[in-house]
């Protein structure tokens, strides 16, 4: 990988990284709107529940991401030139892939194995579009 190159995904990397700490956590909303209400709102409860799991996973899954971009820029910074190389069978990652997801560790193969196969969907016997 050229010099070019490299610097082009360390700014990516850079702007990745500062886009995801100034987001900030995503604010989980308490499950009492109300501090005076006595009892919790039964109906709005499932929504609640609900919106704070989707705010959790995604805090979670932006944590994720924040680890992997700081990996990536340390392997950029590696004499060893780890970059672009996938950390199981150490081939070449394709550009298109780092260029879409420049932290990315695996290629596409060793990313399909670590996955596993897709199980078999519930929708196949659907007749509903009918």
């Amino acid at each position: 990988m050229d010099a070019a190159a490299r610097e082009r995904y360390r700014k990516r990397l850079a702007e990745l990284k500062s886009e995801i700490l100034s987001g900030g956590d995503i604010e989980i909303e308490p499950a009492r709107q109300d501090p005076t209400a006595i009892t919790v709102d039964d109906d709005a409860q499932p929504l609640v529940e609900m919106s704070q799991a989707i705010a959790s996973s995604r805090n979670r899954n932006r944590a994720q991401v924040l680890g992997r971009v700081v990996a990536a820029l340390g392997r950029l910074t590696d004499p060893d030139d780890a970059f672009g190389l996938c950390i199981e069978c150490e081939e070449p990652i394709p550009a298109k892939r780092l260029d879409l997801m420049p932290y990315v560790e695996l290629c596409v193969e060793c990313q399909q194995t670590k996955d596993g196969p897709k199980g078999p969907t519930s929708r196949r016997h659907l007749q509903d579009f009918k």
